[in-house]
């Protein structure tokens, strides 16, 4: 199976950065102009026979451009929602390190350790994400498939990939609508093509 992991378009607090999570967002102008080259690049370069997406609209509508572009239409897949930040959702993170600075540099340092208040940990995303593909594994394993999630959940589904520790969570870079492409055998090995490749959004940048 071959997986095509993207992220969605661009949307209100990424510049500057807010605790986005299940904030529901829509994209932006450039997020919509961001959602239609990944569109045209899968469509142009892969053969998907699937398109899944986040619950959020923003992956949501990420996911349809894809779709359409490949001539399919978009599923949701509830595993690859956004991390719940809780109590810290759409603060900037400014707001956040002044109000807790001890949590929130603990976010930075070790996130594996962190607890959002009212939220999610990193354990709980991981745990999440390694659902979804199972699932996906198991409904697709001889096909190519387009996964449309969020900043975090890409993170923890290459981690995963990449049999990284979540210690590891800040070394890995998503840019909005970035491919990456992975394949997992028949055995469960994973060989990993492609990490972050904006290469169709140079016109945006």
């Amino acid at each position: 199976m071959q997986i095509i992991l993207t992220r969605h378009g661009e949307v209100e607090g990424i510049h500057p950065e807010r605790f986005r999570g299940r904030m529901e967002l829509e994209l932006t102008a450039l997020g919509r102009q961001q959602a239609k080259a990944v569109a045209h690049r899968i469509a142009a370069e892969f053969a998907p026979q699937a398109v899944y997406t986040s619950p959020m609209g923003r992956c949501r509508d990420t996911g349809a451009e894809i779709a359409s572009a490949c001539g399919l239409s978009a599923q949701v897949l509830d595993g690859v929602n956004d991390l719940d930040y809780g109590q810290w959702q759409w603060k900037t993170h400014d707001e956040v390190k002044s109000a807790h600075p001890q949590a929130y540099a603990l976010w930075k340092a070790a996130p594996q350790w962190v607890r959002f208040p009212g939220g999610e940990s990193l354990q709980d995303l991981a745990l999440r994400t390694a659902d979804g593909l199972r699932a996906l594994m198991q409904r697709h394993a001889e096909h190519t498939v387009v996964l449309v999630g969020h900043d975090s959940v890409n993170r923890a589904m290459l981690l995963q990939v990449l049999d990284l520790p979540l210690s590891a969570y800040w070394r890995i870079t998503q840019q909005p609508c970035c491919l990456n492409v992975f394949e997992v055998d028949r055995h469960g090995k994973v060989t990993l093509l492609r990490v972050n490749d904006t290469a169709h959004l140079r016109e945006f940048s």
